[in-house]
């Protein structure tokens, strides 16, 4: 993956297939330790999760929120939406078609709060 550091609070990261996508949200999930950021996961490049991907995206969750910030799912094929879909995840993460809403998304958010 390629994580970019989009802005002083934003980073935002390129999937790709397995067996990189787990190795991706695990590096991701270390960089966060270090500081509290929004993150947008750009999913173009995923044809398919299984469930220690899901596991992994949970966890990053998890870590995201407990440090008071969002994280945001884009680009996502309908292969990959309908599995969002079957389990329920489509209700428990924030989406947008592609990464300029996304990115537009947490930056409205930063004002509000400012």
């Amino acid at each position: 993956m390629s994580i970019q550091k989009w802005s002083d609070d934003i980073l935002m990261g390129e999937l790709a297939e397995e067996p990189n996508f787990s190795e991706d949200l695990t590096s991701l999930a270390e960089m966060l330790g270090q500081e509290s950021q929004d993150v947008v996961l750009n999913f173009k490049a995923v044809d398919f999760l299984n469930s220690s991907n899901i596991a992994r995206l949970l966890k990053l969750r998890k870590t995201i929120l407990s440090g008071g910030k969002r994280l945001v799912l884009c680009g996502i094929n309908n292969q990959v939406w309908g599995v969002f879909l079957v389990t329920g995840l489509d209700k428990i993460f924030e989406y947008t078609n592609d990464t300029a809403t996304a990115l537009a998304l947490l930056q409205l958010g930063q004002e509000e709060s400012v």
